[in-house]
């Protein structure tokens, strides 16, 4: 019997057809009428299908929208703190009526990805549902932007998917569904797993982060978001490259899982921070690790915003529990790595060390020093650098 924390809801809740049945799927598909759906739109089936979003089987209908926005809960109770959609425009919606079933088509490379069985069709308040998100309206914020762009009536219903969009021939094994990495614990006897979140190469100050994960817990689950980013975000074939070589060179791989997920960033800081809890519990996790501006873009949070919206939920309401790390830094006269809540040293003796900072240095043609990132992976982000 599994140790580890159950499903959020209870249990896994995929829509994935099996293999078997994929080539009917499609070929009905194409004969239904098409929604076109946006990146964001397209990775959240993505992540519906795999399950890892369970206990949500389709695009959410009025009334779970309205919960999740006013309430960050579903109709049911459960935690779920952003909606989830697919919105078309109201010339659009007035065709569509419910019961219809639709073949839903990523917009950027027009694959056929699934069939939504129309449930609710209803209009929305964008900027409400921005400042609950993001707190903010902002047009500048990247969230935001993308929301204010959407249609203006949302679709809701069951979906069935049949694509992986290419994610799991890309990845090969680093792609896994919660099923699998929760087989994967299981068979290394772990009861608790600490999730690290990423957009970014890992530097010392992530490192340090996921090897403390790892002290607390039975293993650590490295797991990379390698869905659409912002501009100027490293991509994730030479983000890969870092990780590897990391794992290899720098962590006990017995006691280390790397996988890739398919979601694409919202920037939503901490409202994303708790969706990032809830799928990794979905994966098997019982931790995971928010450090300094989890999932925040700009200056539109405080730095440990995401680590106080936990307080927020009654105990149990999500059950992978965040281990609140404060920012890490390499210290001169600690010599190590080290965090502001540990170190008694004031700032001049501290090397701040941060994704934006790294990239900001590669890009101007600077080698960070060897207590920023480790020379392997300085190595493979000089070479992406030097090519762009």
């Amino acid at each position: 019997m599994s140790k580890l924390v159950p499903p959020h809801g209870g249990k896994l809740t995929p829509v994935l057809l099996p293999e078997s049945q994929r080539a009917d799927a499609l070929a009905k598909a194409k004969t239904l009428p098409v929604v076109r759906m946006s990146s964001r739109e397209t990775s959240d089936l993505l992540m519906i299908g795999m399950g890892a979003f369970s206990p949500l089987t389709g695009f959410m209908d009025k009334a779970n929208y309205e919960s999740v926005v006013n309430t960050k809960h579903l109709t049911n109770g459960l935690a779920w703190p952003l909606p989830i959609t697919l919105s078309v425009t109201p010339e659009q919606a007035e065709t569509i009526k419910i019961g219809m079933e639709l073949a839903l088509v990523d917009d950027e490379t027009d694959t056929y990805c699934g069939i939504l069985t129309v449930n609710d069709k209803y209009e929305y308040d964008k900027v409400k549902e921005c400042n609950a998100v993001f707190f903010t309206d902002d047009a500048a914020h990247d969230g935001v932007k993308k929301v204010m762009s959407q249609g203006d009536v949302n679709i809701g219903g069951e979906l069935i998917t049949f694509s992986q969009l290419g994610y799991a021939s890309k990845y090969g094994d680093y792609y896994a569904t919660p099923e699998q990495t929760r087989k994967i614990f299981d068979e290394k006897g772990w009861a608790t797993v600490a999730a690290f979140q990423t957009r970014n190469p890992l530097h010392r100050s992530h490192e340090f982060l996921c090897k403390m994960g790892n002290e607390v817990c039975d293993g650590l689950f490295i797991h990379p978001i390698v869905g659409k980013l912002k501009e100027g975000d490293i991509p994730a074939e030479t983000r890969l490259e870092c990780y590897e070589v990391l794992l290899k060179n720098y962590f006990n791989e017995k006691n280390a899982v790397m996988k890739v997920y398919p979601m694409e960033m919202r920037y939503a800081g901490p409202s994303e921070a708790i969706l990032h809890a809830i799928f990794r519990q979905n994966f098997g996790c019982s931790h995971i690790l928010v450090g300094r501006d989890h999932a925040g873009v700009g200056d539109y949070y405080t730095a440990y915003q995401a680590q106080e919206i936990f307080d927020t939920f009654k105990p149990g309401e999500i059950l992978c529990q965040p281990l609140k790390v404060t920012a890490a830094m390499y210290c001169n006269k600690c010599e190590g790595m080290t965090t502001e809540k540990t170190c008694p040293h004031g700032k001049e003796d501290h090397l701040k060390i941060s994704g934006t900072k790294l990239r900001a240095m590669l890009a101007a043609g600077e080698v960070p020093p060897s207590n920023f990132s480790r020379k392997e992976v300085l190595e493979i982000l000089l070479k992406y650098y030097s090519s762009k």
